[in-house]
């Protein structure tokens, strides 16, 4: 098992992070102090790895320059904050700054999703300086994604009274024009106090024309072939774990860690090892429901089956008071985290230190209340119930009230105990489960890996079949000689393990690798590039399973992310996953939390759910088509044959694509629209009639193109 995997944060009242995510090592700290430890972030790679390999530089074009967003000229314009360190002074003409000892200035605004033609601006420095400044974008602290550009002789000029014109091609601060929320200004070298002016500080304007023309392009052939045998398309697996409403969701997720231990009398739960073992006040579940109704989106609910839940809101897992000597503390809560200061865990108090046990029959009455409620209002709330969430974690996750590492008989046990309750109280719900987090959990229980999988005992005592087959088996062998059924849904969570690609990560060796991960989901000849080091073909392996073990099932994707949500890799992956889950048959997916409002993640799901702001989305069937390499095309169309939308991603960083896609068996065309995405805004690029049964399209470089068709 990968434990650098079970780090995470609590980050949500009812949905915490999933075990993947690492705590934000700024948490608490004050805004002055981060900025020195990005500042010293920022300067340590910079002498490592950025300045060893300069951007190459192009010649100064001819000003006067268009600019479109001043940032100073003689004072901060609006929007900008001076978020400088050392010694220096705003507002009274040209800023003037001391650099010595490394010193620079950072001017800070709200997120900018705008791409921009130029940085440029003008500068006194002493001759004796030298080649010694360095400019570079950052879309938050500690962000070292972005090229560290030298100020070259090639990208100045001399002005008028001993000014130094400055102009940096947009390209080279920021090749794939992702967001950004700083310029950076800094010196690279060991300068003297002497003071260094700044002024007329400015963003052009974006020329798309001529960043287009200046573009490698491609030829592809892509191909949608009407006349194949369609897969129908579930709307379930456009769900999330949070309440972006924008989005065009279609369902929603009550789940994350924190769910294992809520107690739905009192709303409160227990944040396990995300955040110190605590009881917290969580959010009520009826608003949850409620919202999602009121949106018309379906429900999927985690159910607890570790048999304990928050006793209040109060408790803490290891106090201090009992466990004085650990690692790490809340101090506000006088909780620890449960692991001595020689780094070894502490073994834990009784469960009752926090919680209060959880049978099946204290979840019926929770259902009994859904179902009260429902009545009431006359509607039906929940779609689908979850059996718990990553239980073999829980030994990690929540090792105060379950120490000891799940088993292959724990689960199939608590499975049977738990579902028949809910099977029982509501018949028409859905059950799902075993919600396994990843790998090893779909293979080996916690008993194995604590054990090593290599010796894996629990494994090798049920005929050394994998956990997630072995359960399916039992399962349909108990249910066909019962006559019920135990679980109607294969439920299994994903995140990519190879390292830096789950996080914020994009530089251009992590963007291509986040794109490339996704390849686990469906391709057999992909070997995971990480420490699975297997051809991991998730979505085919699962159905398999199904097949061979319990026919019938649906398949989820119960939480997933590929992180760089502020990235087009990550808006290229999260499209690259739906267009997958659509053309595999899966049947529930839920992204983990929400993509952010406006980020390129953001417009990667509207480019399914809502792509023209008025509701348009990928249809009802997949239609197969043929890919070419870097580029993926998946295609869907209404039953009636007559309306196709078609995705179609670039997923290279560099060149464009002249894509001919041919519409195979389709029809011709009677009109189309086009709408487009490549990390700045969204723009609907035209629309007209065709006769041709064929698109002739240019993909700009990491791009994500929809084309609404409507054949004769």
């Amino acid at each position: 098992m990968d434990n650098d995997r079970i780090e995470s944060i609590h980050l949500h009242p009812i949905v915490s992070a999933t075990p993947v995510r690492r705590r934000n090592l700024y948490m608490g700290l004050g805004r002055g102090y981060c900025l020195v430890l990005f500042v010293l972030a920022t300067l340590i790679l910079n002498c490592r790895k950025l300045t060893a390999q300069p951007t190459a530089a192009k010649p100064i074009p001819p000003g006067p320059f268009e600019i479109t967003e001043f940032v100073y000229d003689g004072e901060l314009k609006p929007g900008w904050q001076d978020w400088g360190w050392g010694p220096h002074e705003l507002g009274k003409g040209p800023a003037r700054l001391n650099l010595s000892q490394y010193g620079g200035w950072i001017l800070h605004h709200d997120t900018l999703t705008t791409r921009y033609g130029a940085l440029t601006f003008r500068m006194k420095a002493p001759v004796a300086f030298g080649k010694f400044l360095q400019v570079q974008l950052a879309a938050g602290q500690g962000d070292s994604s972005f090229p560290a550009v030298d100020v070259s002789p090639e990208r100045t000029r001399k002005g008028q009274s001993g000014w130094l014109e400055v102009y940096i091609p947009w390209g080279d601060l920021s090749p794939s024009g992702a967001p950004f929320d700083r310029i950076v200004v800094h010196a690279k070298s060991s300068v003297g106090p002497e003071l260094v002016l700044f002024d007329k500080i400015g963003l052009t304007r974006f020329d798309s024309k001529a960043a287009a023309a200046a573009i490698p392009n491609k030829n592809v052939s892509l191909v949608v072939s009407c006349s194949a045998p369609t897969q129908a398309i579930s709307p379930y697996i456009y769900g999330i774990a949070a309440d972006t409403w924008s989005l065009g969701a279609t369902a929603r997720r009550w789940g994350g860690n924190p769910t294992t231990r809520y107690n739905w009398q009192i709303n409160a739960y227990n944040t396990g090892k995300d955040w110190f073992f605590e009881n917290q006040n969580a959010s009520d579940y009826r608003t949850f429901l409620s919202e999602n109704l009121a949106h018309h989106w379906v429900s999927a609910l985690t159910v607890p089956i570790i048999g304990w839940v928050a006793k209040d809101s109060s408790s803490v897992g290891f106090p201090k008071s009992l466990f004085p000597a650990q690692q790490a503390e809340d101090s506000g809560r006088h909780a620890g985290n449960g692991m001595g200061t020689d780094g070894k865990p502490i073994t834990p108090g009784p469960a009752s230190q926090t919680s209060v046990p959880a049978s099946p029959e204290f979840m019926k009455k929770w259902l009994e209340a859904i179902k009260k409620q429902d009545e009431k209002s006359g509607t039906r709330s929940v779609h689908m119930y979850i059996l718990d969430n990553e239980p073999n974690l829980w030994n990690a996750n929540h090792r105060d009230v379950h120490p000891n590492p799940l088993t292959y008989d724990e689960l199939l046990d608590r499975t049977l105990r738990y579902g028949a309750v809910i099977r029982a109280t509501d018949p028409q719900a859905l059950i799902a489960g075993p919600a396994e987090w990843g790998w090893t959990g779909y293979l080996y229980s916690a008993q194995d890996a604590a054990a090593g999988v290599g010796s894996r005992p629990d494994r090798r005592a049920h005929g050394d079949l994998p956990l997630i087959p072995w359960y399916l088996k039992k399962l349909h062998e108990r249910d066909v000689a019962t006559g019920s059924k135990s679980l109607d849904v294969l439920d299994v969570h994903f995140y990519p393990q190879q390292n830096g690609v789950y996080g914020g990560s994009v530089d251009p060796a992590t963007a291509a690798l986040r794109i490339r991960s996704t390849r686990a989901l469906w391709d057999p000849s992909y070997k995971d590039e990480s420490w699975i080091n297997d051809t991991v073909r998730l979505i085919p392996r699962l159905k398999e399973w199904v097949a061979q073990n319990y026919p019938g099932l649906g398949i989820s994707i119960g939480e997933y992310n590929f992180g760089g949500e502020q990235h087009m890799s990550g808006a290229l992956a999260l499209a690259e996953a739906l267009g997958r889950f659509g053309a595999g048959g899966v049947s529930y997916a839920f992204y983990w939390l929400t993509p952010p409002v406006n980020s390129p993640a953001y417009w990667a799901f509207r480019a399914y759910r809502n792509f023209d702001g008025q509701g348009g989305h990928f249809l009802e069937e997949s239609v197969p088509t043929q890919m070419a390499p870097n580029v993926s095309l998946f295609a869907s169309r209404d039953k009636s044959g007559k309306h196709l939308v078609l995705i179609a991603l670039n997923l290279d960083p560099a060149s464009s694509a002249q894509a001919a896609i041919k519409l195979d068996g389709c029809g011709a065309i009677a009109k189309r629209r086009r709408f487009n995405y490549d990390g700045t805004t969204p723009q609907p690029s035209d629309e007209g009639v065709a006769t041709k049964p064929a698109l002739d399209e240019r993909l700009p470089p990491y791009s994500i193109n929809v084309f609404d068709i409507e054949l004769k």
